[in-house]
């Protein structure tokens, strides 16, 4: 809806049809796997709690570089290389993965905001 995400609503109609066609295999962990290495995370809904899972196949991935109509941006997408700095790798993902937590909670806020802001509307 924003187009700061990409869902994959029917995973096992995905990974048949779509996968083949850009890459040799039909895995949808491996290609999970690749997402994960460009900087890819799943996105997690607060009321979901992380735990239960959603009753419908949907699964939705967002990159801070992946945001509609943004194209310049994706250049900025590359895989993840090992540092060779002082900073330890884990230093990188924890602060990486406390930046997409927040930017998940910020997409579930804004949501919850515009779903307040017609609400006010229809009651005025």
């Amino acid at each position: 809806q924003s187009g700061s995400s990409f869902h994959v609503f029917d995973q096992g109609q995905f990974a048949k049809e779509v996968l083949p066609k850009y890459f040799k295999h039909n895995n949808m962990a491996s290609f999970v796997r690749q997402l994960n290495m460009y900087g890819f995370r799943k996105v997690v809904h607060i009321e979901q709690g992380g735990l239960v899972k959603p009753e419908k196949d949907d699964t939705e991935f967002q990159h801070p570089y992946f945001i509609r109509g943004q194209e310049h941006l994706l250049e900025n997408i590359k895989r993840k290389v090992t540092s060779v700095s002082g900073i330890k790798n884990e230093d990188i993902k924890v602060r990486q993965d406390n930046v997409t937590k927040l930017l998940t909670d910020i997409q579930v806020m804004k949501g919850k905001q515009e779903s307040m802001d017609s609400k006010l509307i229809a009651m005025k």
